[in-house]
């Protein structure tokens, strides 16, 4: 008999293993006690199964309770992230996980400062695009400039491209920050 899965009756439970697990981006936020150790804990779950971690950002966000902020942005299965999520919330000193990504609705932003070395027209060009961008001159001199550039990844990414032969030298990028709209809090 061949049990191929086209063939298989629509109320066999063989359809429950049937979803689709390709990798998908997600962002993670994780409220911690800011101690010493629990950033190296929670990235050690990531690094355990093999999975990078696209960006990550940290900070204490409730200076009274002495809590932090982590955000993760990492690709993954949904069936792995699931697996993350549940270990993260285990972990003695988390106190909340929230999935940005499978929530939806939420606000990403991610600061970069890039540095463009060039006279001339090249020089010219890289404040016009700056200026598109709404990217501000946070230091210049005559033969560079240091551009802030903030907004979602994909518009860093493009505003990095574009300086790329105008005589990019350095990029420095904050990781994502993340947050839900509406009125509730994390």
């Amino acid at each position: 008999m061949n049990m191929n899965a086209n063939l298989l009756p629509t109320g066999s439970a063989y359809f429950l293993t049937q979803q689709t697990q390709e990798p998908e981006r997600h962002t993670l936020t994780v409220l911690v006690d800011n101690e010493p150790g629990v950033l190296a804990r929670v990235v050690g779950l990531f690094s355990a199964r093999g999975f990078n971690i696209d960006s990550l950002t940290v900070s204490e966000t409730e200076h009274d309770k002495h809590r932090s902020r982590i955000t993760v942005v990492t690709v993954a299965t949904p069936k792995i992230l699931a697996q993350i999520k549940l270990q993260l919330e285990r972990l003695v000193p988390v106190h909340k996980v929230h999935d940005l990504t499978a929530e939806g609705n939420a606000i990403e932003r991610e600061l970069a400062l890039v540095k463009v070395a060039g006279v001339g027209e090249h020089r010219v060009e890289a404040l016009r695009l700056a200026d598109a961008f709404r990217a501000q001159v946070i230091d210049a001199s005559t033969e560079s400039f240091v551009f802030e550039v903030t907004g979602k990844s994909s518009k860093v990414e493009q505003f990095i491209s574009l300086m790329a032969p105008l005589g990019l030298v350095e990029v420095v990028r904050t990781g994502l920050a993340a947050i839900t709209r509406g009125s509730e809090g994390m």
